[in-house]
């Protein structure tokens, strides 16, 4: 658990189901079989060649730098639970919550006083881990650009945000909890929901600009194919967005972001240097799909289910703790901040246990996007050339259950094989038609 992820609630992965395509076209007998065209074209010998063109050096440095990710997994999680019970048994955190006390009153500055304490503390503590993985383990692996002060600059924006949002959300859930003692657990989820919503509608706005420079695109070469996506899709915007990501790594990426008017499409800029034009367009359908297909709201929905399930688990559980460890550790109660770290400490179990659920959703409605993606842009194999470049840092071939619980993305070979199989239907569709090599099946080639 690193420090600025202390209240987060996790993300990880889960499972595909199989997509099955229909092969039969309109008005013609289904009994029919397709044509000999499609028998030159075999999907997974296809995804074999794409992913046999990745050099074996290569493939073990990226097999190594994510199974590495699975075993950081754990150490983060054992780390952070064994802070969070150093400061409950140890008695540091009833400590913190008396020097709040004597510092005011007010029981809202109280808790931001803790906060302040609590958050400090545990970035000192968890600080080498967070070297370890965000700086050094990123550069060995070749994957970040920045040199030792930027990136704690940026550590220190994030523990200032983290001070800011994290205070107002312990505040007003502390004091939520004080008056409705009875149903806290309800009225918490509800906060947390609204919190989660809201942080969303104002991050492309007022907090990714904190950590990037963010330029409007202005080759018309480039934004006028995006936008063409977009409006055709129902996503209103007028202007596309580039984001200097190449100042800290060397991954490529793009996100839709907000909602409700707060809309943003942009690209980083290492996508925009690394890639073709037609790998920006399939990465920018696939993003384009995450807001048509509403996933921000069902993501909302579903997180929200999460966290009412979590918040009644929490009440069970830190009543459990308390009957039994309270006293010794100097907490009063629900309502007591001391107790702030036995909350993150079962919410942190709680989100371990749930990681191939969740995963499987996360999973799940990214197979969506790169779907709508490939009926959207039409680039199947521009498709597959991104999955082999975000197999820099993912490991393209994993077993099923590997890919089951650790991947909050479907693997490379899940991935353009969806694409090749997508390219041998639409070709087949194309041959039982009788059309000919059209330009739309021309850039399929």
């Amino acid at each position: 658990m690193r420090p600025r992820d202390s209240l987060c609630l996790a993300l990880l992965t889960a499972c595909l189901a199989a997509l099955s395509l229909p092969t039969c076209v309109i008005g013609q007998d289904s009994a029919t079989p397709a044509p000999a065209a499609i028998s030159h074209f075999d999907p997974v010998a296809a995804t074999n060649a794409y992913l046999a063109t990745v050099p074996p050096d290569k493939r073990a440095r990226s097999d190594a730098y994510f199974e590495g990710g699975y075993w950081l997994q754990l150490w983060d999680f054992l780390l952070g639970a064994g802070v969070a019970l150093i400061l409950l048994a140890g008695r540091f955190s009833a400590r913190m919550r008396d020097l709040a006390e004597r510092l005011t009153r007010r029981k809202p500055l109280q808790t931001l006083a803790y906060w302040i304490q609590y958050l400090l503390v545990i970035t000192i503590v968890l600080f080498p881990m967070t070297v370890y993985e965000g700086f050094f383990r990123e550069h060995k692996y070749g994957l970040a650009t920045q040199n030792f002060g930027s990136w704690m600059g940026d550590q220190l924006k994030g523990i200032l945000v983290g001070l800011v949002l994290g205070g107002i959300i312990v505040a007003v859930l502390y004091g939520v909890v004080r008056k409705l003692q009875r149903t806290w657990w309800l009225w918490g989820a509800v906060v947390s929901i609204v919190f989660l919503a809201l942080v969303q509608l104002i991050a492309p706005i007022y907090i990714s600009p904190l950590f990037n420079k963010y330029t409007r695109l202005t080759d018309p070469a480039v934004r006028d194919p995006i936008l063409r996506l977009a409006h055709s899709n129902g996503i209103e915007a007028d202007d596309v967005y580039v984001m200097d990501a190449s100042r800290q790594t060397t991954r490529i990426s793009a996100n839709v972001s907000g909602f409700l008017g707060t809309e943003r499409i942009t690209l980083n800029d290492n996508l925009l240097n690394r890639c073709s034009l037609g790998e920006v367009e399939t990465v920018m359908a696939h993003e384009i799909g995450h807001a048509v297909l509403h996933h921000v709201y069902g993501g909302l929905f579903f997180f929200s289910v999460i966290l009412a399930i979590g918040f009644a688990y929490l009440r069970w559980a830190f009543d459990w703790v308390v009957k039994r460890k309270g006293t010794a550790w100097g907490i009063r109660g629900i309502g007591d901040v001391a107790g702030l770290p036995l909350v993150v400490l079962l919410f942190s179990i709680f989100f371990f246990v749930l990681t191939p659920i969740i995963n499987t959703y996360v999973r799940t409605i990214e197979a969506e996007a790169d779907l709508f993606a490939l009926n959207a842009a039409r680039q199947p194999d521009a498709e597959a050339l991104v999955d082999l470049k975000l197999g820099e840092y993912r490991k393209l071939d994993p077993g099923p259950i590997e890919e089951f619980l650790f991947f909050d993305h479907p693997s490379g070979r899940s991935r353009i094989f969806m694409a090749m199989r997508w390219k041998a239907f639409n070709k087949a569709a194309a041959a039982q038609a009788g059309a000919p090599a059209t330009s739309q099946n021309q850039r399929m080639q």
